[in-house]
Formats: structure tokens, C-alpha cells, sequence
């Protein structure tokens, strides 16, 4: 049994003369004992050579017991000892075990310190191991009384040899490597036993007949090539094993940010090696990466022991590099490769034709051990999986990061600050605020009429740049959305946020020089504080935008939201009263906006929009009464006369030939309504339409509110047959990996990322997004607000398939929806029974 151990730490290793010191003193001290006591002291020495060339063979084959950075090497010699203890006189055997020992050691090449401890080990346990059997009476023949005293001599060896390895590793690594190794113990003895079985064997088959050599010389022939094959098919299984928990451990790290850790460590397992790197050059956004796991030390390093010039030569050739005693490596490559470690395999990870870094391992476990040319393939095989992990892992950043910040000031958007200012409120800190600042840019739409919007864009940068710069290091800096900007942090009161709002309004207040036009920049600030204002992100956001509009029309530009600035809440209110009459006197109506396939222009439904004119204010917006009707208890009302509504159109279209879908807006609070599905059940028997051809919407927050609660109500509808469609997807703080536990069929892209996908990137990457995961898991995607040939172009390239707009059509009452049906409805399509085909839209 010899210890083993790779790598770095030689310095520690010369601790080792405490522990072969008193070993060789051991060693010497009983070798004279036996030499004074024994007669004869030597034997033969043609048989001693022959049993010390036996030793030396059977040290060939090793089995090593991996236990943290130790490898634990167990052979065979304790076969020719027990044949060389029955045989040979006490110093005889101390010496063939001893020169054996000696010679495998040189052979391996270890370091001093290793070589002289082993050396020294197996004099000193011979030594003794001699005496027990020399001490203790000795038996006639090879009976069990031999079998006991052999027992006892080779198990003084094992013994000796167990602790001394114990104590060598306790004094250079510390006690807790040494403790480790305690749990060596079941294999090393089991070997131990077969060895001492085997040798017993072998010495009744000799006392039998001098012939037996013969019988176990081809024993031993057959026990090599059973164990060469043997250790083949162990590694092979142990290799397909590591893989399949290095891609299970890849699956599951992918979305939780321990991928590189996890795909470090079992690459390290997988090896057998000390050392395991991944190395990437710093790309876009993304810095340098340079990080190792080491065998026996938890977490990462930001180190390699890898040369520089091996990784270099990898990258540059395109192809994989190994350094070690089993490869044909260039000299260069060899003498870069020094003393710095045993061994290295360095692999080029590929994204298609274009190298991305490198996986690199280095050392293998074991004095004996070496990286094998077979061992190429594996590492090749892992670092192909590790490449396409890592791009994969990095392009879900760039879409999060995309989808989380501005495209042309890449500060963060509405919704980044919104999950940032949710975080914040959660957290209460006596004498503290959550200030939220508003920042209106005036006069833009005039630039963007007067010079261009690329003009507009400039203003725009240049505005986020010095607010970016002028902040406090712990405010949140971020876009809302067109001309407006967010800052949100944490302050003394809210007279001290007024106060950093004036003073960050006056230091971004600058000139700005477009050409030989000189233009004055400001801002009308808005200013709201949790708890003050409002305890969601919701409130205040929209509390401080009627901050910001207010500040617009008062001096100094800086206003702090008082509940008086709520004159579209107090419309609401006047409202209430005039909801109840319109909906008793049918004064509301229902419009119908076309919904058309984009690859040939099929008209598949409509979405009915309820609108109202109220004889005093003119056109009331729909968020206005349908926010009145939920705080007045008139939802129900509100949400059934649009559905009798459209489900009578779809009866009376049906009737005419043209069996088209209509979908409904559905508030969240409807959802929670228990009785709900059962009033849909029947109005769809009353107007006799196919459940199939009523389509449900409801808005991302409502049913994505990270709750259960809209689940069995969505369940019962769809039970129905009714179809169910999550709107305005992309508005909120949720993602497409929540809707797979939804039981929906459609999901709407939000009209802001659709119409601006033309010009701007970051919504295109997020809309092409959207489809293709909603695609792969089933659902129907439409696309609200396309109103341009390009938009269509663009939503047709990525694979949408169903949109609206006013490229197809406005919103139209029925009656006019009927003439646009007339005009723009190609007649052959009906007759043939298709879907309504549109003509080309001029």
C-alpha cells in the first residue's frame, strides 16, 4: 500500500523525513535483531532473486482507492511475501521486499521525499512482520496452524503500512486528510485477505508438487488479462455514469447561475484529475472568465495552473492539445509545460466554426496515473455539451438582460425598476423612505418634428448619461419609456427627496449642440415616497406620473404627489353613477377589431372592445369605466353584456356563412368569481355557439399574479372547450416559464414590443422570443398593434401566426364591420368554405 498524491504543495511534502526517519531507525533496528537472533539469517539467493522479481511484477498492476486528494495504490505484492515468508530466511525476505519496493518506486519516478517514506515503509513492515512470523512457533507443513501465523504476519505488515500512510498524510496535509482515510480501511483489507489466499494457495501447490509453478504462472497470465479487461469495462461504466450526472447536473444548473460550478466539479470527477478549468475571453457585456476546481477544496478558483502557452496553442490551432508521458506533444509544448504540473489536456470549446475559451484538466489523481490518449475523446465529448450549456446559458442572459433594460440608453426599463422598487418596499427601515423620481424630458416630440427622431435619440442618451452620472452610488437609475425617466432610493423623508430632485433637475439641465443648433434641456420632475404615496409599485408609479404632469404647468418643475393631483380618480368616481344608467339604457357599444392570419390573411375572429360615448365628457377611455365598474361591483354586468353581445354576432355570422371567433376581455377579479364558468356554459347554450369560437383574454397580471387563484376557474372554462388567452403578455413582471402550468391556448404580444420591433432590437429579440418558446410549448401566438407592411414582414419571418391592427383594420361597430366584411373579404374564400380570405392590403 503506497500513498500517493499529485500536484501542487511539494514544499509540505518534505514534513515526510518525520515520519521515514523513525522508519528506517525501525527497519534497521529489527533487520539486526533478526540477523543476531535467526540462523540462518539469508537463504538462497537464486530463490530470493527469483521471489524479488515476483515482488516486482506483482507491484505492476495497481488498484487505486481515490479519498479526497489521495490516491491510495493497493497491489499485489503481498502474494510473493507470503510465499517468500514460508521459503525464505527473515533477512532474506526483508531484503527481496525492500529492493522490490525500491525499484518500483525509481521506476515511478516519485519525488524524494515519496520515494525514500515507501522505501523506508516497507523495510520497517517487513522487518516486523518477519519477526511476528519468526517470534511465534513455527508449524510443520502448510496446515492451518501455517495459515494462522502467515495471518498474523501479514497483518502486523498491512497494519504498519495503514498507519504510518495514516500518519505521513496527517503531518503534510493536516489531521483531517489523515481522518479521511480511515475510510480506506474495508477495501485495503479485503485486498489484503485475497492476497494472503491466494499466497497460501500458491505454497500448498508447491508443497504438493514443484510442478504447481507452472499451473500458477498461467493463472497469473489469465488473471491479467481478466483484470486488464476488467478495469476496461469498469472505467467505460464509471465514464457513461459520469456523464449522465454531468448532463443531468448541466440541466439543472442552467437556470439557476451554478452552471460553471457544477460543470467544473464533475468534469474534475469524471478526469480523475486535481484540476479543472474553463476559460472564456471577455466577450460584449461579459468580463474574462478563468475558473478552476480543485480536488479537496470547495468552491471556485480564479486561477489555473494550466501554462498560458498550452491554451494559447489550443485557441490558435483550433484543436486539442495534450501534454503528459502518454502523448506525442510538440517539445515546445512539453518544456512550457515544466514543472508546473504532471499532465494536461486542454480542449477548444466551439460555438459552430468560432472557438469560445477552453476546458482544461490538469494532473491526474495518482503518482502512477496518467491522462491516456482515450481520455481525449471523453473530454472532447464534454467540453461539445459544456459549449452548447454556456452559449445557451449566455444567450438567456442577453434575452433577460434585453428584456430587463432600455435598447438605446441601456439603462434598465419600467419593468426592471418596478421589480426593483417591489424589493425595496418589502423592507421597512425606521427614519427611511422609498423615493421614486420621475423625469419628464420637455419639448422632445418638437425635436423629434424638427430634427429627426435620431435627434430625439441623441437627447434621449445624452439626458440618461448625466442623470446616470450625477445620482447618488445607491440610487437605480432607468427608462420608463419614451421621453421619461425613473430614480428610485432610499431617503431621510420626502422633503429631502423634493430636494434631490431639484438639485438633480438643475445638474442635467445643460445646452446641447446639434450641428450649429443649440438646444436647452429640461425636465419636469415628479416625486412620490413609500409609504406615503402608495404601498405597491403599481400605485406609485402611477401616482408620481400625475406628479410629473402636475410639475409640467407649476414653477420650479418639481412636484411632490398630494391626493388633490387625482382628478382623473375623482372623474372615475362622477363616473360610477353614469356607468349603472348607460349599461340599464344600452348607451354602451361594442366594436369589433378583425383578427387575420399573416402568412396568407385569413380572417379568424374578432376581439370585441366596449366603448362609450357619455353625453357630457365625450369618449371614456375603457380603462376608465371598466376600473369604475370593478370598484363598484358593476364588473358582472359590464362583462356580461359584452359577451351576449359577441356571442349573438358570432350566432348571426355563423347564420350567413362565416363562422368567426370572437374573444373577450376578462377583468382578474372575474377570474375569482366562482360562478363565472357556469354563466359562460350557458350563455353559449343560449346563443347556440361552439364553445371553440369564444376566446377568453385575460391580462398577464391578472393571471400570472403568483398566485393559484385564477387556476380552477381557467380549468373549468377550459373544460368547456373554451379557448384562453393571457394579454398583453410582456407588460409584467412574469415569464413564459410560469404559463406552463397554466392551462391557456394563446398568448398576445404586448402592441408596445410589436411596434417597435421595427426599429428597435431589443424588441425584436423579445418578440422573436416569446413566439418560439411559446411555439415549443403549444400555445398560439398573436400579435397586437401591427401597422405596417415591415412590422408584418418581420412577425412573418419569425413565425407568428395570427395578428390585429389597424394595418388590417380599426376597431368598428358592427355595422360598418359588416361593409369592411363587403369590402374586404375575398368572395371565393366563402364559397369555398375557408376562412374568410382578406384581399392585399393597399
Amino acid at each position: 500500500m503506497t500513498p500517493s498524491r499529485s500536484g501542487s504543495s511539494r514544499g509540505r511534502t518534505e514534513r515526510a523525513w518525520l515520519i521515514t526517519a523513525p522508519l528506517a531507525l525501525c527497519a534497521v533496528l529489527f533487520s539486526l535483531l533478526l540477523g543476531l537472533t535467526v540462523r540462518p539469517a539469508l537463504g538462497d539467493w537464486l530463490l530470493t532473486l527469483l521471489l524479488t522479481v515476483a515482488m516486482i511484477i506483482a507491484a505492476i498492476p495497481t488498484i487505486n482507492v481515490v479519498v479526497r486528494r489521495q490516491a491510495l495504490g493497493t497491489t499485489f505484492t503481498e502474494i510473493p511475501l507470503v510465499v517468500a515468508l514460508f521459503v525464505l530466511p527473515p533477512l532474506s525476505v526483508v531484503l527481496a521486499y525492500t529492493v522490490a519496493t525500491l525499484v518500483v518506486q525509481v521506476r515511478r519516478k516519485l519525488l524524494p521525499p515519496k520515494l525514500w517514506f515507501n522505501v523506508a515503509l516497507a523495510a520497517a513492515a517487513t522487518a516486523l512482520a518477519t519477526m511476528v512470523y519468526t517470534v511465534l512457533p513455527t508449524p510443520e507443513g502448510a496446515g492451518p496452524a501455517t495459515w494462522g501465523l502467515l495471518l498474523a504476519a501479514i497483518g502486523t505488515h498491512a497494519l504498519v503500512g495503514f498507519i504510518a500512510v495514516v500518519a505521513v498524510i496527517s503531518v503534510v496535509q493536516g489531521w483531517q486528510s489523515g481522518r479521511e482515510l480511515i475510510r480506506a480501511v474495508p477495501p485495503m483489507s479485503l485486498t489484503v485477505a485475497i492476497n494472503l489466499s491466494v499466497g497460501i494457495l500458491i505454497i500448498i501447490g508447491l508443497e504438493s508438487t514443484p510442478w504447481a509453478v507452472f499451473l500458477f504462472a498461467g493463472l497469473a497470465v489469465a488473471f491479467a488479462l481478466v483484470y486488464d479487461t476488467y478495469t476496461q469495462v469498469i472505467r467505460q461504466h464509471r465514464t457513461l455514469t459520469e456523464m449522465y450526472e454531468l448532463t443531468k447536473a448541466i440541466t439543472e444548473s442552467g437556470s439557476d447561475g451554478n452552471l460553471i460550478d457544477a460543470l467544473l466539479v464533475r468534469i474534475r470527477s469524471l478526469m480523475q484529475a486535481e484540476y479543472a478549468t474553463l476559460w472564456l475571453p471577455a466577450q460584449g457585456r461579459h468580463p474574462e472568465v478563468l475558473l478552476t476546481a480543485q480536488e479537496g477544496k470547495s468552491g471556485l478558483l480564479d486561477s489555473a495552473l494550466t501554462p498560458q502557452a498550452l491554451r494559447d496553442a489550443a485557441v490558435t490551432r483550433q484543436a486539442t492539445v495534450a501534454v503528459g508521458s502518454r502523448f506525442g506533444a510538440d517539445p515546445e509544448l512539453r518544456e512550457s509545460l515544466g514543472r508546473v504540473a504532471k499532465d494536461v489536456i486542454v480542449v477548444p470549446l466551439r460555438s459552430g466554426k468560432a472557438v469560445i475559451g477552453t476546458l482544461e484538466v490538469a494532473n491526474r489523481l495518482g503518482d502512477v496515473n496518467s491522462f491516456r490518449p482515450a481520455d481525449v475523446p471523453v473530454l472532447q465529448t464534454v467540453s461539445a455539451h459544456a459549449a452548447v450549456a454556456l452559449e445557451n446559458s449566455r444567450l438567456v442572459d442577453r434575452l433577460r438582460h434585453d428584456a430587463y433594460h432600455d435598447g438605446l440608453t441601456k439603462l434598465p426599463n419600467r419593468r426592471r425598476i418596478l421589480g426593483a422598487l417591489a424589493e425595496a418596499v418589502r423592507i421597512r427601515a425606521p427614519g427611511e423612505v422609498v423615493a421614486l423620481l420621475l423625469f419628464d424630458v420637455d419639448r422632445l416630440r418638437q425635436v423629434n418634428e424638427s430634427l429627426g427622431h435620431a435627434a430625439g435619440d441623441k437627447v434621449l442618451t445624452e439626458v440618461a448619461n448625466r442623470l446616470r452620472g450625477c445620482v447618488p452610488s445607491a440610487a437605480l437609475v432607468g427608462r420608463a419609456g419614451g421621453d421619461e425617466f425613473l430614480v428610485t432610493l432610499r431617503l431621510e423623508s420626502a422633503e429631502a427627496a423634493v430636494e434631490l430632485a431639484g438639485q438633480l433637475r438643475e445638474q442635467i439641465r445643460d445646452e446641447m449642440v446639434f450641428d450649429a443648433l443649440t438646444l436647452d434641456v429640461d425636465t419636469a420632475v415628479g416625486v412620490v415616497v413609500h409609504p406615503d404615496h402608495g404601498s405597491d409599485p403599481a400605485t406609485l408609479l402611477q401616482r408620481v406620473d400625475v406628479a410629473a404632469t402636475a410639475a409640467k404647468s407649476v414653477p420650479g418643475s418639481v412636484q411632490l404627489y398630494n391626493p388633490a393631483l387625482e382628478s382623473r380618480s375623482l372623474r372615475r368616481l362622477g363616473l360610477a353613477g353614469d356607468l349603472r344608467s348607460a349599461l340599464d339604457n344600452g348607451e354602451l357599444e361594442i366594436y369589433y377589431q378583425p383578427k387575420v392570419t399573416l402568412r396568407d390573411r385569413r380572417l379568424v375572429g374578432v376581439e370585441c372592445l366596449a366603448r362609450w360615448e357619455h353625453p357630457t365628457h365625450g369618449t371614456v377611455a375603457p380603462a376608465d369605466f371598466v376600473a369604475v365598474a370593478e370598484h363598484t361591483g358593476q364588473l358582472g354586468r359590464l362583462t356580461e353584456f359584452v359577451l351576449r353581445e359577441g356571442l349573438r354576432h358570432s350566432r348571426d355570422w355563423a347564420h350567413g356563412g362565416q363562422s368567426l371567433a370572437v374573444a373577450v376581455n376578462l377583468s382578474a377579479r372575474t377570474l375569482n368569481d366562482e360562478h363565472f364558468p357556469e354563466q359562460v356554459r350557458e350563455l353559449l347554450a343560449e346563443y347556440d355557439v361552439p364553445p371553440q369560437l369564444l376566446t377568453l383574454e385575460i391580462e398577464e397580471a391578472g393571471v400570472l399574479d403568483g398566485t393559484d387563484r385564477p387556476i380552477p376557474s381557467l380549468r373549468r372554462l377550459r373544460d368547456l372547450g373554451v379557448r384562453l388567452s393571457v394579454d398583453d403578455f410582456g407588460t409584467g413582471s412574469s415569464s413564459l416559464a410560469h404559463l406552463r402550468r397554466l392551462p391557456v391556448h394563446e398568448v398576445k404580444v404586448d402592441r408596445s414590443f410589436v411596434q417597435g420591433m421595427a426599429t428597435d432590437p431589443g424588441d425584436l429579440a423579445i418578440v422573436n422570443a416569446v413566439v418560439t418558446l411559446s411555439q415549443q410549448f403549444g400555445l398560439t401566438v398573436v400579435a397586437e398593434g401591427v401597422e405596417s407592411e415591415l412590422t408584418l414582414e418581420l412577425l412573418q419571418d419569425i413565425g407568428c401566426e395570427i395578428g390585429q391592427g389597424f394595418l388590417f383594420s380599426r376597431p368598428l361597430p358592427y355595422e360598418r364591420l359588416e361593409a369592411w366584411f363587403g369590402a374586404q373579404v375575398d368572395p371565393d374564400s366563402i364559397s369555398n368554405r375557408e376562412l374568410p380570405r382578406l384581399r392585399a392590403v393597399p
